[in-house]
């Protein structure tokens, strides 16, 4: 049903052209929108004139109309004042209102279309009959980014930020599945790579901190060619935003492609990987570290293990990251100096941070 804002909109703007008044009422005979109190309908007047079927009816200096869709009674339009002019302004505020109301109910369908389809409910002949005719582009290039707000309390009016900057016209949609999370399928050209992807990520943070003073982590899956693939962007997004949370929190855009080794640990049942631990460590799993062990562990990774740079960035002397380096190696048994031993630990942590987060959600 179209939004009695709408409505009034809609009539008021024909009053003001022609000068005649009008209501428009529900099926009970309720006034939805009007442009004078003038109109008092009487509802037994209106549902006679409802069981007439005739299509519009004068009573005194008041024209009816009724608004159908697919032959069934939507609302009935009364245009009071000159006979010809109201008859005629009449005429046009029901072709007005059977315009809208299409355009409302091709939205709705929209909406229900898109979610179905992202959420694989949808058998594939369905796909292609509904895509043709809500008149979306079958063949269009398209990825799928999940929007979700970290708040506690999640701005509601979110979805309608992100719909004012990415419109129909330019072939993107915009839903929601939850009221946290804020879903974009947005359509690309064919010259459009994962900088232009990221850059719009990037973008979508920005705009939700600065309009809706709310912080964003935004994940997207890999771009696909065909609207039936779209369920396969809408889950590979949300596998970067499992997995970006779990190993990746200090980044607010996150690509599926970019997700390296996390992907595959994400995978892993649990069982594989408390026994890939107790390989590694014995009885001993580190379950915590100190930032400052944290924060060399990550520096010594980023400079490729080269120990002077990793000092230098630390702002700590040499002797004093060798220090840290083998007091690590005697609670964990691995000198991270060498590349074997410095790989099995980067994913020892990563699978230790996987657990803890299972067993967050449980």
């Amino acid at each position: 049903m179209i939004a009695n804002q709408i409505i009034q909109s809609c009539i008021t703007e024909l009053k003001n052209i022609s000068r005649v008044d009008f209501a428009v009422l529900d099926l009970d005979g309720t006034v939805l929108a009007s442009t004078t109190d003038a109109i008092q309908p009487k509802p037994l007047s209106i549902r006679s004139f409802i069981d007439s079927q005739a299509d519009s009816q004068v009573i005194g200096n008041e024209h009816l109309f009724r608004v159908t869709d697919d032959e069934v009674t939507t609302y009935v339009v009364i245009a009071s004042g000159d006979s010809d002019t109201a008859y005629l302004m009449g005429r046009t505020a029901v072709s007005e209102l059977s315009h809208l109301d299409i355009a409302y109910r091709e939205k709705f369908d929209r909406n229900n279309f898109f979610q179905s389809l992202l959420m694989d409910n949808m058998l594939l002949v369905d796909i292609y009959n509904r895509a043709k005719k809500l008149h979306i582009d079958i063949e269009k290039r398209r990825v799928v980014y999940i929007i979700e707000q970290r708040n506690d309390r999640p701005d509601n009016n979110a979805i309608d930020i992100v719909r004012g900057l990415f419109t129909g016209a330019s072939g993107d949609f915009v839903t929601a599945v939850n009221e946290r999370e804020v879903i974009l399928i947005k359509s690309l050209e064919s010259s459009d790579g994962e900088e232009e992807m990221i850059k719009i990520g990037a973008m979508l943070v920005d705009m939700m901190n600065t309009e809706a003073m709310t912080s964003v982590r935004v994940a997207f899956g890999n771009p696909v060619g065909e609207i039936r693939e779209l369920s396969k962007s809408y889950k590979e997004a949300r596998m970067a935003m499992d997995v970006g949370k779990i190993f990746y929190a200090e980044r607010n855009v996150m690509a599926y492609s970019a997700l390296g080794i996390g992907r595959l640990i994400y995978q892993l049942p649990e069982n594989l990987c408390t026994i890939f631990l107790h390989e590694i460590f014995g009885e001993n799993i580190p379950d915590h570290m100190d930032e400052e062990t944290l924060m060399t562990i990550d520096k010594f990774f980023e400079n490729n293990l080269n120990v002077s740079e990793t000092s230098r960035q630390l702002f700590v002397h040499r002797n004093t990251l060798v220090y840290r380096i083998e007091k690590l190696e005697k609670t964990t048994g691995l000198d991270i100096r060498k590349f074997d031993e410095a790989l099995t630990l980067k994913i020892a942590l990563m699978v230790i941070s996987y657990l803890r987060y299972l067993h967050q959600e449980q």
